[in-house]
Parts: structure tokens; sequence; C-alpha cells
């Protein structure tokens, strides 16, 4: 009975304090490199999969180039469906992000694979780390840096690691933005 009653008020703790409501993670926009699948529903010839080119347009029939930088998409979709409205009115269109190739993060450094991860969501630094395999032993925990690129100013963002698989700072594991690169440098012999 004891239990049960201890059970019971752990349960009712749980839901008297309800949790921090987690940020909500911006929308998915569309950048160079991503390919989308763009369909209107009984017209076979308007079925196309494009890449969003490094100026950030994409180029599709009876409509031309159309600028998607930036832009969700079910914006490109109504706005493809604007666009195919004097051709064909009512068109059902559909856009769909068929690879997020555009959205991609690079691991430098003493990490077990260094290289690019293209993004399947949004990742944290620490998330980055992990699927670069981890940290190597001759990696300087302490120093471990973000570089950002906005336009033409770049951003250094230390990323405190050892407190933050302790458990610790758990505010300062960012969330990585497309292009961002992770540095994990080589930690001094002495």
């Amino acid at each position: 009975m004891k239990k049960l009653l201890s059970l019971l008020i752990i349960l009712c703790s749980l839901y008297a304090y309800p949790s921090p409501a987690r940020a909500e993670e911006p929308p998915f926009t569309i950048i160079a490199g991503d390919v989308l699948q763009i369909t209107v529903w009984k017209e076979d010839g308007l079925d196309r999969e494009v890449l969003v080119l490094q100026d950030g347009t994409i180029t599709f029939p009876l409509i031309g180039t159309l600028s998607v930088q930036g832009k969700t998409p079910n914006d490109v979709q109504a706005n493809v469906k604007e666009k195919l409205a004097k051709l064909i009115p009512e068109a059902s269109v559909t856009v769909a992000v068929k690879a997020a190739l555009g959205h991609t993060v690079n691991v430098i450094g003493q990490v077990v694979k260094p290289g690019e991860i293209v993004m399947g969501r949004r990742l944290t630094a620490i998330q980055a780390l992990s699927q670069a395999g981890g940290l190597t032993p001759y990696a300087s925990e302490g120093n471990i840096i973000v570089l950002r690129r906005n336009g033409s100013e770049e951003t250094t963002i230390k990323i405190p690691y050892s407190d933050i698989i302790k458990g610790r700072k758990l505010d300062q594991d960012i969330l990585l933005n497309p292009g961002d690169v992770v540095v994990v440098p080589t930690a001094g012999l002495l």
C-alpha cells in the first residue's frame, strides 16, 4: 500500500509541475542544394524533380524560373499553383522536399569521422559530434567551436562540451544552421 501511495504522489507531482515547453523549431525553409519533387495532379508532363540552384531558384515547365530560397514547401506549392492558374485552372500541386542536400554542416578536426553531415532534421552541436563518431583521444574538449557565417559576417561560438556531456549548461548546446562548421582542435602536448 505504501508503494502504491508513493507512486501516486510521484505521478501527481509530475502532472502538477509540467516540464517547460520546448522552443518550437522554426519551419523548414528551402535553400540551395535541396531537391524538390513537384507534382501537378493529372499532368504527367509536370511531374518533376528539381534542384535548387546556388542562386536559390528552380526552373519549372510553363512557369520558368522561380525563386524558392528561404521559402517553405507550402509557400512554393502556393506559388507554383498561382503561376499555373492561367494555363491549368484549379491545378492540384504538391511540393515535397525529396532530399535536403543543401542542409549540411561540417565537422572537422579531432573527431572519428570528420566531414559533411546532411541534416535530415535540426541538429545541435553535440548531436553533430555524435554523428561524426565522437571525439578522438587527441581532442581538446575545452576548445570546441562552431563557425557560423551570416552573409559576410562570421561568428565563433564556443561549445562547453565537458559541461554539456555532464548534464550542465545544456542550454549552450546550440542548434546548428545549414553551413555551420564544428571545429574540434587538437589538444596541446604539454
